[in-house]
């Protein structure tokens, strides 16, 4: 075929053809796009196993639980056996164990954030001083409860207290009851902590109150979650990390939070948990929005476990989570190829330029190559700062390249500000996620609107070119 007849088959394809070539190139290029997607879940992936790795030799997400008084009682109940055939009841004494949550518990906890690295990869650990006093008192009406007091066995008291990941109890412990330091051993935490934790033998009888003072520290990561129990709980939470996030059962009711650090104060009442004074079973564990490894309650297979506690929780995030945003960013990739292509196919149709499909797919594998850019630097120096180098990197590409191809560098300009235009953009839709959608439609709108009047004298269906602009 001689470069006259190439030339006249160019020509001769009528503008709505070259629609239909451009929409099938920037249909195939979802595949790369999604591929894109595919490797951003598989960096974060990455990031999470190299973030437990640093964890393991430190805590991982904690809750604190406690303190709690369990005490063994013995009652009697009736059991039912089979004798030669027939079924007999018969009153059996057994022995069981009462919970005894706290009147009142004041808390104070400050937390020591720490980042540590392995590779490129980076986690937020932290080293907390947990202090807090506690008022213990048995209800009057106890007999209501099912429990009678000349049956509680006091020589047998616990005084117990809960950390759900016990490496994480490297500062030691103390608990102290009336005044008098007890002698802390390992074990026996509440249900709400798997288990996990330290108790104290307690000489306790069960007259009037008691006032119990415990201080420990705790190292963990993430997250820090505490325990309400019994009546009125109040914990005070403060850190020198400049992004928490609040979440659990109960917000805050006052909370300071400044590029120093931040402060929340809790106040939970004994009607908003639902919780009796005393009870027979202990709670499980909480429903937390970031999943906490727990050991299982089966450790001690003779206590009850009720329904799920309930708990308030205080994370450390990153101020900037690349993955997050880098994966929100490729949801907009079919948007920067759509404007580009739509740029191209505009000069094609009415400024004559003559864009061939490989030169759509060269430029559409340029926006892609952005994200993967994106993704590989900002793991090393940050995100803003690896999206500046990566858009400019793309736009000076394919300015130099869409100057060649369109034959202008006055069109190659116009696609460069094009792509600067859209890239900062995009930039500022991902920094105001809540006005995303409403800023996308209305430029989206205005993009058609353009379109519309620009392509207002072509005839989709005539051979030809239109005049050069």
């Amino acid at each position: 075929m001689t470069e006259g007849s190439v030339e006249g088959a160019r020509k001769a394809r009528s503008p709505g053809i070259k629609l239909l070539f451009a929409a099938l190139v920037a249909l195939a290029l979802i595949v790369p796009l999604m591929l894109v997607y595919a490797l951003v879940w598989d960096r974060q992936n990455q990031s999470r196993t190299a973030q437990d790795a640093i964890n393991a030799g430190w805590g991982g997400p904690q809750i604190i639980a406690g303190p709690v008084i369990v005490v063994p009682f013995r009652t009697t109940q009736q059991q039912s056996e089979q004798v030669n055939g027939q079924t007999v009841s018969r009153a059996v004494e057994v022995e069981k164990l009462l919970y005894i949550s706290p009147v009142e518990n004041i808390v104070t906890t400050t937390v020591r954030p720490e980042e540590r690295r392995k590779s490129i990869y980076r986690s937020v650990l932290y080293d907390a001083r947990v202090k807090g006093t506690a008022r213990f008192a048995l209800p009057q009406d106890l007999p209501r409860f099912g429990i009678s007091a000349d049956r509680l066995l006091w020589e047998r008291a616990e005084l117990r207290m809960g950390a759900s990941d016990a490496r994480g109890l490297t500062n030691g412990g103390s608990l102290s009851a009336g005044g008098k330091a007890l002698a802390v051993q390992p074990g026996k935490g509440p249900g709400s902590t798997g288990g996990q934790g330290f108790f104290a033998f307690l000489p306790w009888t069960g007259e009037g109150q008691l006032s119990v003072a415990y201080d420990f520290g705790l190292r963990g990561s993430r997250s820090l979650s505490l325990v309400p129990r019994g009546g009125t709980t109040r914990w005070d939470v403060s850190s020198s990390w400049p992004s928490p996030s609040f979440g659990g059962a109960f917000l805050p009711e006052k909370r300071d939070i400044s590029d120093k650090g931040f402060a929340a104060h809790y106040a939970i009442d004994k009607l908003a948990l639902g919780q009796p004074p005393v009870a027979m079973e202990d709670l499980g564990p909480p429903l937390l929005d970031d999943p906490v490894s727990l050991s299982a309650t089966a450790a001690r297979p003779a206590e009850a476990i009720g329904g799920s506690s309930q708990a308030v929780t205080v994370g450390l995030v990153e101020p900037v989570n690349l993955y997050s945003k880098v994966d929100r960013s490729v949801k907009y990739g079919f948007l920067f190829i759509g404007f580009t292509f739509l740029a191209f196919l505009l000069f094609d149709i009415v400024g004559g330029a003559r864009v061939a499909a490989a030169e759509y797919l060269l430029t559409g594998a340029a926006l892609v190559l952005f994200f993967v850019l994106l993704l590989a630097f900002a793991e090393l120096i940050g995100f803003t700062a690896a999206y500046i180098a990566g858009a400019g990197t793309i736009i000076a590409l394919l300015s130099a390249y869409s100057a060649a191809v369109l034959k202008s560098w006055k069109r190659g300009q116009f696609i460069g500000a094009l792509l600067t235009g859209l890239y900062a953009l995009l930039f500022v839709l991902l920094n105001l996620e809540a006005w995303s959608l409403l800023i996308g439609s209305v430029l989206l709108l205005i993009a058609l609107a353009s379109v519309m009047y620009a392509t207002r004298n072509v005839d989709w269906s005539n051979v030809g070119q239109g005049k050069p602009l």
